[in-house]
This record gives structure tokens, C-alpha cells and sequence, in this order.
């Protein structure tokens, strides 16, 4: 097993680590665990699904507020040490974490002065208590912290000024100081792991000088660690200015506690641009240093040059510090194709700077089962969920109870396992640019010449270019840098086995994503072309793709049931068709994954989107606006589903590589009058206009089920309607009636 502190002649190429998100983040008085919230902390099988990856090391939380709220006399050390007997078992290294974004117990925070030394006591009680283990990340990222606790307020304890940020920034490296020389007592083999986020700030002419300031401030973390901070270094007069003492900053000249490895953790979002231009931008991107106005925006929205990435970083930090180093965090909360992207072209560069000459000894996949609440900082419970190498939104435990949730492993997993194992990297996707590079990146005028690459690679075969679907899936491949095909029936007859052949050797899709099909529920009645366009066009599709290794995804409806079963339907509830639409559906399913049991089919519901002015969200808007009576079912009740997170969702459960029968659906329930009524009250228009009538009052010929919901066993991917609808209310363009008859 390699180790994280030995030489790099200990291994001939770049290694893998992992991590899981483990912050305790403290907003006011209220905690939010993300090894609970994720469920980390009960499944000591995780550590087998890592370990599965090829890693050598984990960076293991083994966080002072979660062992010893309460003290160390009441210290609850066993779901430590189970997992650390787990991974000694698999063979892998942990890295000890010891504070993590955080303010450690109750009793104390980043601005008491009796921090450092309640940190080094728990250090020392780990160390005892686990004298074996040599690698340490005491505090991770002490600057960033000390940043974003008590110079923009957004963690506890809720500072907003320089002097508050100096403590805090203090406080955390001297606990790191003190905690390694108490581990050292007992075991001085120890090492190092000290982690930062590594960014870099640009800015026009006129503000270089505080990009410069920022550039240097940037590596305070390492440089006072270090030792190298005196009246020289290019920030000793911010720090006086601060608040600072020369005794307190000359502490660590007289203690220094240099790092064994530097952890880079490097984003996106890491790289900002400074322009004094603010009324370019949006008020909340608007700041200042006390004498210039200006907006600071993320370099990859506003410059028109590339961002530097882990890359530049990692030769940045060997320029200044020669050290062995790591990226200890790479994770993009973005869509699937885009982490993957991320992922690959952190390791690639890793590799061209340890051949310069580098001593990079891994890289480290961040939030390997994904993070909540990213997107706010932690400020906000809104329930919002990225992904990691795997998806733990799998409600097993909700509909099956007592059934444990098992976490649902996405592409990442498999690109991680290939990187680790030295296998040449084997996703379509990853052949094109991530969004970072591509031109749709910039969200302002652009600073400089314009960098971009186009999106290459095998497409995708979309079927369907007139309906409503088909042209979703078209614009969320352009969204995602995904090359595609989209044809009509008279370019591809997916009925015609002959058409079918030749449109999959002229393309050379890795994947066809088929939304051709019969739609008239109830004209499918009586019509043949409901059986010839549900059943012989899927199945013909499924065949040749089976044939020539082609992925497929092709879409079924929720009129599959038959609406008796008195809740949500899952994949697994056994489907009794009530309509010869319904029918022609199932039996598509059944034909498809008979020759091709590697196909997805999509189960869905009746859908609605900012595009299709003929969707009945927008007829009820258009109704409404009339003036106009709504007479719509109300005892049929369905999940409406919008169609830019059923495409969303399509897109990651196809690139991820699923199979079978799933059920993409927005959560909720509602029937269709009330569904006619909350589009009046996202829309401020008259819900007393629509009138509920029984359906059978409406002139349907084909039977519907009273109850049609669909819900997922095997994970809970799709945001609530109401979410969904709030979101249609901001971003539909619906036709009037001028407009509609003009088409």
C-alpha cells in the first residue's frame, strides 16, 4: 500500500484518493451534518464501494464536534473505530481530519482564544488512542474558513471584518501547529496533510494592485506555516492593518510546522475577475476595498482566456514551495458529463506537471456520495443534493421500510475506477470540452479574446425532431456540449428496419434516445398506427442497437396502470393497462428489454415545458388571460413533469449507464384541476375560472386512472412540482392566440 507520506518514488504513477463531504457547518445556533444528512455515517459499507475504486488513501472525518461534543471525558470514539479497523481491512490509508470547515464543539469557535489548545487536546487523545496512524489533516482549509466565518459572515460566528478574520485565521493555524507537535509526542512519524482551496484572482488594469494583494493572501495558510511571514513578506503590513501583533504573527516564525504534502483544492468557481465596471454586472456581485468599487465575478463568466484549473495551480504552488502535493478535492456540482470532464482533465494535468518534474502524488475524487446545500455556502435547508461518484437520493427505506438505502453508483465511479487502475478512460462524453471551455460559459461581455472549443465526439441519435420532447432533448444536448443528431420521420423511419441500419452506420451514435411515437391517447383507440409507432419502432430500434453495442433510451407513459394500487406506483408494481394506449406502451417495454436488457425505458407522466405552446399548462395560461372558463378532470390525479428535469434526468441515468424500466417524474400529486389551479396562482391570474368536473363529463373516449402517480425505488432524481411549476412561471414563453394561429 502506498502511503500518502512517502516519496513519490514509492509509485510509479499518479495515485487515487477519495473523500466524503463531512462538514458540521454551524449557521447561528443550528448544525447541519453532512455525513448524517448523506448517509455516511450508517453505512460502514461505503468504505468497501471506495475501497472497490482502487484508492490508496481516504480522508477519513474523524471531527472533534462529532467525537467529542461534549468533551473529551464523554468522547464516542466506536464509529471511528469501526470504520478505521474497515479500511485497515481493505488496505487503505486514511487521512485523519480533524476540524473541517467547522467551529468545533459548542463551547467553542474560531474567535476564542482557547481553540488552539482545545484542538491540540483532542489531537492528542486521537493520536493515543490510535498511535499507528501517521497521516493528518488537522484543520482543513484554515483560510477559506477563516474567510468565509468571520470576513463574509456566512458560518459561525457570523464575523464581517478584518480583524475577526485574522483571528480566525490565526486561531486555526496555530491549533494546526500545536495539534502536530501533540500527535508528534506520540507517534513522530507523523506527517502533514495540509489542505487549502487554491484559487487566483485576475482584475482589470486599474485593480491589479488588489489582485496582487489577493494573490498573495492566497497562500497565507502555507506561508505562515512555513515560517516565511516578516516584515518582507508581501502582506505583513494587511496583517498590522488587521489587527494583527508582530508577536502573533512572528509566533510562527518561532514555531513552524512546515507541511509534509500541500493539499490543493482547487474549483471552478475558485478563479474570480475584478472589474471596476460594476454596472456590468448584478448588484450582488458588487464589492470593494474601501477606496474602489468593483464587481468580483468568477473568471470563467467574464474572461475571455481560459482559467488556469488544478493545472496551473499545482506549478504555481511548486514555483513558491518545491513540496510534494496533492489535489485533495476535485468534485463539480454540475451535471454528469461536466464532473466527468472535471474530473479527467484534473487528473491529465496532474500527470503533464508531474512529468515536468513535480512531485504530484494523487489525485483526490471530493463528495464521493455527494453534498447538500453546496449551492448556498450551507446558509440555506432547501434540500438541494449534488452527486458524487455515487447518488444516495434512493428512497428504498421510504417505500420499502426497513430496507436499507443503497447508494446508486454514477459514471464517476467507473472513470474513478479506470484512473485508478491505469485503464484508458472509456466514456463517450468525455471526448468534448467541459462547459468551462466552451463559449456558452461567458455570462458578460467578455474581457479579452475569447477562448472556446467546440464540442466533438459521437453523437447522440435523437428521434423525433417535431415533437415536444424531441426538441427538449435537442436543447439540452446544446446546454451540455453534447454532440447530437436530431431527425424526423422522413430523415429516420424507426419502423423501417432498413431506414434503421443506415441511420446508426451514417451517425455512429453511442447512444439513440428515441421520442418518436404515437400520442393521441384517445384516438389510439381505434387507430393502427398507435401499435405500429408504439410497439414495431421500439423494438426494431432495440434489435439494431443490440446489435451494433449502441445504448438506447426510448420512453414509456404512467397509463401503464391502472390506478387501483391507492399510491405512487414504483418500478416494480406489477402494470394493468385501461386504454389501447396504454397497452401499445407495455407491450413496447416488454419488447424492448426482451432484446435488449441493457436498454433504459423512461417511464413518465404527462408533461409540460417553457417551450411547447401546446402543453396544458400553457392552454390553461391562454384560457385564463381570455378571461375564460377551464373545464378540466378533477378526479384523475397524475405527477406533471417538466420537461427540462425529465431531460436532465434522462441524460444523467443514460450517461451513467442504467438499464431497465425507471420512473422519471416530478414529485408530487395533484389532479388536473388543481394542477389548472396552481398555474393561476404561480401566474397571479383567477383560479375561480377553472371548474373541476368528473372526467367523464370531458368526451374521453379512451379510459384514464383515477390515480397515475409515479414514484421511484430507484432514486428520487426529479425536483417537486411545485419547484417545477415555479420554474415555469419565470422562464415559459407561451404564445397567444395571434402567435398560435400564425404557426
Amino acid at each position: 500500500m502506498s502511503r500518502p507520506e512517502q516519496s513519490r518514488a514509492a509509485s510509479d504513477r499518479l495515485e487515487l484518493w477519495a473523500g466524503v463531504e463531512p462538514t458540521v457547518s454551524r449557521v447561528g445556533d443550528e448544525t447541519m451534518d453532512q455525513l448524517v444528512l448523506g448517509g455516511f455515517h450508517e453505512r460502514l459499507d461505503d468504505l468497501d464501494r471506495l475501497a472497490s475504486l482502487g484508492i490508496t488513501a481516504l480522508r477519513f472525518p474523524l471531527l472533534w464536534e462529532r467525537t467529542a461534543p461534549d468533551g473529551l471525558e464523554q468522547a464516542q470514539w466506536s464509529w471511528a473505530e469501526t470504520r478505521l479497523k474497515r479500511l485497515e481491512e481493505l488496505g487503505v490509508e486514511p487521512i485523519l481530519g480533524l476540524v473541517h470547515h467547522g467551529s468545533g464543539p459548542f463551547s467553542t469557535h474560531l474567535l476564542d482564544p482557547g481553540f488552539p489548545a482545545g484542538v491540540a487536546a483532542y489531537a492528542r487523545a486521537v493520536a493515543e488512542r490510535y498511535p499507528h496512524l501517521t497521516a493528518y489533516t488537522p484543520i482543513n482549509e484554515p483560510l477559506t474558513t477563516a474567510r468565509f466565518s468571520a470576513l463574509y459572515g456566512h458560518w459561525y460566528p457570523h464575523a464581517r471584518d478584518e480583524r475577526s478574520f485574522w483571528k480566525a485565521l490565526m486561531h486555526q493555524l496555530q491549533a494546526t501547529v500545536l495539534a502536530m507537535r501533540e500527535i508528534r509526542a506520540v507517534n513522530p512519524a507523523a506527517r502533514l496533510i495540509q489542505t487549502e482551496d487554491l484559487g487566483r484572482v485576475s482584475a482589470t488594469p486599474e485593480l491589479q494592485h488588489q489582485a496582487d494583494f489577493e494573490n498573495e493572501r492566497r497562500w497565507l495558510t502555507y506561508d505562515l506555516l512555513l515560517g516565511r511571514v516578516d516584515h518582507t513578506h508581501p502582506v505583513w503590513s494587511y496583517l498590522l492593518w488587521a489587527g494583527a501583533t508582530e508577536e502573533e504573527v512572528g509566533w510562527f516564525a518561532e514555531n513552524p510546522c512546515p507541511p509534509d504534502l500541500l493539499g490543493l483544492n482547487v474549483y471552478v468557481t475558485s478563479e474570480r475577475f475584478l472589474d471596476g465596471h460594476v454596472h456590468r454586472y448584478p448588484p450582488h456581485t458588487h464589492g470593494g476595498n474601501g477606496r474602489q468599487r468593483y464587481a468580483d465575478v468568477e473568471a470563467v463568466r467574464a474572461r475571455g482566456d481560459f482559467i488556469g484549473g488544478a493545472e496551473t495551480r499545482l506549478r504555481e504552488a511548486h514555483a513558491r514551495y518545491g513540496l510534494p502535493m496533492a489535489i485533495t478535492e476535485v468534485h463539480l456540482g454540475c451535471t454528469r458529463e461536466e464532473q466527468l470532464r472535471w474530473l479527467l482533465e484534473t487528473w491529465r494535468g496532474a500527470e503533464r506537471v508531474r512529468k515536468e518534474g513535480a512531485d504530484v502524488r494523487a489525485i483526490t475524487t471530493w463528495a464521493a456520495f455527494g453534498a447538500y446545500e453546496w449551492n448556498s455556502l450551507l446558509t440555506r435547508r432547501q434540500g438541494h443534493y449534488e452527486s458524487g461518484l455515487w447518488d444516495v437520493r434512493a428512497p428504498q427505506a421510504q417505500i420499502h421500510p426497513g430496507q436499507p438505502v443503497t447508494p446508486r453508483p454514477t459514471a464517476l465511479a467507473t472513470l474513478a475506477r479506470e484512473l485508478a487502475t491505469g485503464q484508458t478512460p472509456s466514456h463517450p462524453v468525455l471526448a468534448g470540452p467541459g462547459w468551462w471551455r466552451r463559449s456558452e460559459r461567458l455570462l458578460f461581455t467578455p474581457y479579452g479574446p475569447v477562448q472556446a472549443e467546440t464540442p466533438v465526439g459521437r453523437p447522440l441519435l435523437i428521434t423525433g425532431k417535431t415533437g415536444t420532447l424531441g426538441m427538449a432533448m435537442a436543447h439540452a444536448c446544446e446546454l451540455r456540449g453534447l454532440p447530437y443528431r436530431l431527425l424526423s420521420r422522413q430523415e429516420l423511419d424507426i419502423t423501417d428496419p432498413g431506414a434503421v441500419a443506415r441511420a446508426l452506420e451514417q451517425h455512429d451514435p453511442w447512444a439513440v434516445v428515441n421520442t418518436a411515437g404515437y400520442v393521441r391517447v384517445d384516438e389510439a383507440e381505434d387507430d393502427p398506427r398507435n401499435g405500429h409507432e408504439n410497439m414495431d419502432g421500439p423494438r426494431l430500434l432495440a434489435q439494431a442497437c443490440a446489435e451494433t453495442g449502441v445504448r438506447l433510451v426510448t420512453f414509456s407513459s404512467d397509463l401503464v396502470f391502472d390506478g387501483t394500487l391507492g399510491r405512487p406506483y414504483v418500478e416494480s408494481d406489477a402494470p394493468h393497462p385501461l386504454n389501447a394506449y396504454g397497452r401499445s406502451k407495455l407491450a413496447a417495454e416488454r419488447e424492448v428489454l426482451s432484446r435488449m436488457p441493457e436498454a433504459l425505458v423512461i417511464r413518465t407522466s404527462a408533461f409540460f415545458g417553457p417551450w411547447d405552446p401546446h402543453n396544458f399548462a400553457a392552454f390553461v395560461r391562454r384560457e385564463l388571460l381570455a378571461d375564460r372558463r377551464v373545464r378540466v378532470a378533477a378526479d384523475q390525479v397524475v405527477s406533471p413533469t417538466y420537461v427540462p428535469d425529465l431531460t436532465r434526468g434522462v441524460l444523467e441515468l443514460l450517461i451513467d449507464g442504467e438499464s431497465g424500466v425507471w420512473h422519471l417524474a416530478n414529485d408530487g400529486a395533484v389532479s388536473w384541476a388543481d394542477f389548472a389551479r396552481q398555474v393561476a396562482q404561480v401566474l397571479d391570474l383567477d383560479p375561480g375560472l377553472v371548474e373541476a368536473v368528473p372526467g367523464a363529463e370531458l368526451g374521453q373516449r379512451a379510459a384514464r386512472p383515477a390515480y397515475s402517480v409515479l414514484s421511484s425505488e430507484r432514486g428520487a432524481l426529479m425536483p417537486t412540482f411545485v419547484s417545477a411549476l415555479l420554474h415555469w412561471s419565470h422562464h415559459a414563453h407561451v404564445p397567444d392566440e395571434e402567435e398560435l394561429a400564425a404557426d
